[in-house]
């Protein structure tokens, strides 16, 4: 056996089991959302700001549920529900809800990077 062929038969062989964080697309553009969100609460067009986060947090609760880590749902469901611009909760304290949106930044980017599976987990 060559040594090469062993280097690249061990490496090969531990390949399939690496993880894959299934959210972190969709968590890292729901940070970059929530960002800009912040800095234009008050404009017309936070209703887009709002439509992107409740869609990005219910697709990353698709994701993790489909990946059967169903807890990291616990703290995007409140997001989906808060961002909601069907049946918006109207905050009325601009800079709570400026602080709202670093702590949902948060919350994405610990649920993006925490929610990894295996091959022999994925979504099946």
């Amino acid at each position: 056996m060559n040594v090469a062929n062993g280097i690249f038969d061990s490496v090969s062989a531990t390949y399939p089991d690496r993880p894959r964080r299934v959210a972190l697309p969709a968590a890292v553009l729901a940070v970059l959302v929530l960002l800009v969100g912040a800095a234009i609460i008050d404009t017309e067009i936070f209703t887009v700001i709002r439509y992107a986060v409740s869609i990005l947090a219910l697709i990353c609760v698709v994701l993790v549920w489909q990946a059967r880590q169903w807890w990291w749902a616990i703290g995007l469901i409140p997001i989906a529900i808060l961002w909601n611009p069907v049946f918006p909760i109207e905050i009325t304290d601009l800079q709570l809800f400026a602080g709202l949106h670093y702590t949902a930044a948060l919350v994405f980017i610990v649920v993006g990077v925490g929610a990894r599976v295996t091959e022999a987990k994925s979504r099946g």
